[in-house]
């Protein structure tokens, strides 16, 4: 370090830790004193200002020596301690002589007055001297010293303007010392080697940061890299959060640095224990499925192996009432009467529920017991849980739905994106979002009219009318028994499955706890994992005495009593005849008795009598001719001709154009040709797209085949047993489907039963024989249409069987799984 013209501080090198500092006088000179302000709380004193050449003189040493290794001899030392000799650059005496060089600079005058005849230094600096005032150098130039005495200003009057006027702009400047009173924190003193050895009167870029509080804030740049890493890295420095948010040249570099000193366990953190050092790797990080959020900062999660487990998000608070609940007689709902607390909890709902989610444990927040004003906490698991690269918690700050909690700063129990957070909060305080917003709080007003019998009475007739009315599942009580939220009507209300009796769970009664029935626990985590927190329909057909409503209940296509019977979770109730589902229930039902699964495994099937049939039902008559199919329409209705047709031209007639008549349009590669109707520029083609054709291959059709002297020769039939899909895409991938396979090709033709339209009948193959129809349904192209004739249930089966393993495939218009309606014709009924 260089204090002055004349005085500098050196020290030797480090051996277990800072090395001792020597501060040397250069012996006969005397350069300008630096300027010194005046003593902190003694108003008598005053800034004292730069002596003419000081600055410049201090200027010339610091560049020459900071850094450098030097070689000093003690001439005098003082009674005080104060030690006067010789500093030569280099490593011995032979190296360049700082007094003299600062002489012969005209930085620096010689002490004349104790100068002795006999000694040769003092005289060579007396030459030196005369040298330079000969050429006017430094003071002994013309014009005095005035313009080298600084301006200093050691206040600024709007430090936020200064640091406003140069944000982010990169400034030169010096790190200069300065006297420490405090009591030395462990490390202080390394950590101050540390950075003295490096930036110590070097030239530096400072980035001004930040004007908290009237203190500016800086990032101090070397050409060698940033010193703020480097200390956190060493471990001489931990991050201070409140400045961290304003640091813009990467937060996140700053405590990958911390991090590095504590995994390493390096000077202050020698001690250092991670938060969640009792983890195993699988349990720190993994996937998992989340099955229900809780409030606006938990939710359950599902890992692989089956588990559940409860996850908290890290750092962050959800929304809170202000002050005590005003209504004491109202019970508090903290869902909805908290502000924002249903807005973060449906974010976190719509955005993460059913879904794998990627989660990271911070911290293991330990149980604590009640205190005076703050209730017991179990023991809780923090992480940060992501998904699709998004931090959830991150998401839920910016926009308001949740605040960052604050930590004591040696408080290492928080998220590992924590800043990310703080950043976040930043942005929605700025935006004014959510619970930062000016405006009004969102109020909630939700009747919850669960076991209300008046209330339920009122309201049931409204949701009877409705039909399928939209609701959220927001808990499930047991297999068949939910507590929904239907948004449109914005009320709570009991639901119960409607057509099947699901084992009950355990429940206290007055006279007891009532054993849980076998497979209840099964059935109610079946509809958990099912309908928890998810978005359905229902369809409400009746209400029992108690208020509670009852009727079916469906999620993307699927009759939750149906999905409980199939899993051998439920039975049919004898309720389910009178409805539409009916039937469905008994086969499922049926299949699994037959598996002995669940319920069933201890099943014993009862003799049945047998029973005469005194008449016998009509048989299905199968009787194939041979037909040629001339066309395939847009519904899949296909055009049949008992005879193939006839040679229509023997050669090109002339050719017309006249709007309104028929022609005929020949096909030169397929050789076929056929009837079409011009307007204007495009032709319609009976059952077919519009087209655009060359006139080349147009000519009038002859009299004897005019429609209204040759009636139609093809016949209208309909495919029997399917459904065409109404989807515009898929229904067009069936067409071109039956295109390929038969059009103008002779097939097996049989009427199976009569339409409205037109006869339904099964097609086959001319060469394998083949059931084209069923084909389409094995591939997944159509879905089956049931029929109720007993005399078809053979044919009906069969096409069932195939459509549920087309579906088991996931094969073309299954690929997305079971996308129909419950009320769809395939179930056997129409409504």
């Amino acid at each position: 370090c260089v204090l002055s013209g004349c005085a500098i501080i050196v020290r030797g090198q480090p051996r277990g830790g800072p090395p001792p500092e020597r501060q040397i006088n250069l012996s006969n000179i005397r350069a300008g004193a630096m300027a010194r302000r005046a003593a902190q709380g003694q108003p008598d004193t005053k800034d004292t200002p730069d002596e003419p050449w000081a600055f410049q003189a201090r200027e010339f040493l610091r560049k020459k020596l900071i850094g450098k290794e030097v070689c000093f001899t003690v001439e005098i030392k003082t009674a005080l301690g104060r030690e006067y000799g010789m500093v030569y650059l280099g490593k011995d005496t032979s190296g360049e002589n700082i007094a003299e060089s600062l002489v012969n600079e005209g930085l620096a005058t010689v002490r004349r007055e104790g100068i002795r005849g006999n000694n040769p230094e003092q005289a060579r600096l007396c030459e030196l001297e005369d040298q330079s005032k000969a050429s006017k150098k430094g003071m002994w130039s013309e014009g005095g010293g005035t313009h080298t005495i600084r301006d200093l200003k050691y206040t600024i009057e709007n430090p936020r303007n200064f640091v406003d006027s140069l944000h982010q702009k990169p400034i030169n400047g010096k790190n200069t010392p300065a006297d420490g009173t405090e009591t030395p924190e462990p490390f202080a003193a390394e950590a101050k080697f540390f950075t003295e050895s490096r930036l110590l009167q070097r030239d530096v870029q400072i980035i001004l940061e930040s004007c908290p509080n009237q203190i500016i804030l800086g990032t101090i740049l070397h050409p060698n890299g940033n010193i703020t890493e480097l200390l956190l890295k060493e471990g001489f420095a931990r991050c201070v959060d409140w400045s961290m948010a304003v640091y813009t040249q990467g937060a996140e570099k700053l405590r990958a640095a911390e991090r590095s000193a504590k995994e390493r366990k390096v000077r202050i953190w020698k001690d250092y224990v991670a938060p969640t050092a009792n983890l195993d790797q699988k349990d720190r990080q993994f996937v998992a499925k989340v099955m229900q959020v809780v409030n606006a900062d938990a939710m359950v999660v599902k890992l692989n192996s089956g588990e559940y487990k409860t996850i908290h998000l890290s750092s962050i608070r959800p929304p809170r009432i202000e002050g005590e609940n005003k209504d004491k007689d109202k019970r508090f709902r903290p869902l909805y009467d908290i502000p924002y607390m249903f807005e973060a909890r449906e974010f976190l709902r719509k955005k993460l529920i059913g879904k794998k989610v990627n989660v990271t444990v911070d911290y293991i927040r330990a149980a604590t017991g009640p205190g005076e004003s703050t209730p017991a906490f179990a023991e809780r698991t923090c992480a940060t849980v992501t998904i699709g690269g998004i931090n959830i918690a991150e998401a839920l700050v910016s926009k308001g739905l949740a605040t960052v909690i604050r930590y004591r700063q040696d408080d290492d129990q928080r998220s590992s994106h924590y800043d990310e957070l703080l950043a976040a909060e930043a942005r929605a305080i700025k935006n004014g979002k959510g619970l930062h917003s000016k405006k009004e709080v969102p109020i909630h007003r939700v009747a919850d009219i669960s076991g209300d019998t008046q209330k339920a009475k009122q309201f049931f007739p409204f949701l009877q009318r409705a039909g399928r009315s939209e609701a959220v599942v927001e808990y499930v009580f047991s297999g068949s028994r939910l507590k929904l939220y239907m948004p449109k009507e914005t009320c709570l209300i009991t639901f119960l499955l409607a057509g099947i009796e699901c084992p009950r769970s355990s429940r206290n009664l007055p006279g007891g706890m009532q054993v849980a029935e076998p497979f209840s626990d099964e059935a109610m985590l079946f509809t958990k994992e099912l309908v928890m927190q998810r978005e359905v329909e229902v369809e409400v057909e009746s209400m029992d005495k108690a208020g509670n409503f009852i009727g079916w209940l469906h999620i993307e296509g699927v009759n939750l009593s149906v999905a409980l019977v199939e899993s051998a979770l439920s039975k049919v109730h004898f309720t389910a005849e009178r409805s539409a589902y009916y039937k469905t229930l008994v086969s499922a039902e049926e299949a699994c008795r037959q598996r002995k699964e669940k319920i069933w495994a201890n099943y014993e099937e009862k003799p049945v009598e047998e029973v005469v049939h005194l008449s016998e039902e009509k048989e299905r008559v199968a009787n194939y001719r041979a037909v040629y199919v001339t066309e395939i329409t847009d519904t899949l209705h296909i055009y049949a001709q008992d005879k193939l047709p006839a040679r229509l031209f023997s050669s090109a007639v002339s050719y017309l154009h006249k709007c309104g008549k028929e022609f005929q349009r020949f096909v030169d590669k397929e050789k076929q040709a056929y009837q079409m109707r011009i307007s204007r520029e495009k032709l319609h083609r009976p059952r077919r797209d519009r087209e655009v054709v060359s006139s080349t291959h147009l000519a009038a059709m002859p009299p004897a085949f005019s429609t209204r002297t040759l009636p139609a020769q093809a016949t209208e039939y309909a495919f029997a047993f399917i459904q065409v899909p109404q989807d515009e895409d898929a229904r067009a991938d069936v067409v071109d489907c039956v295109v390929r396979d038969i059009q103008n090709s002779q097939c097996l033709l049989n009427v199976e039963y009569s339409g409205a339209t037109c006869p339904h009948v099964t097609i086959q193959f001319g060469d394998t024989k083949d059931d084209v129809g069923l084909g389409l349904v094995k591939e997944g192209w159509v879905m089956v249409d049931v029929r109720k004739e007993k005399h078809l249930q053979k044919m009906v089966t069969e096409y069932l069987n195939s459509q549920e393993s087309a579906k088991s495939a996931r094969l073309n218009i299954w690929r997305y799984g079971d996308f129909r309606a419950d009320d769809a014709d395939e179930f056997g009924y129409s409504r």
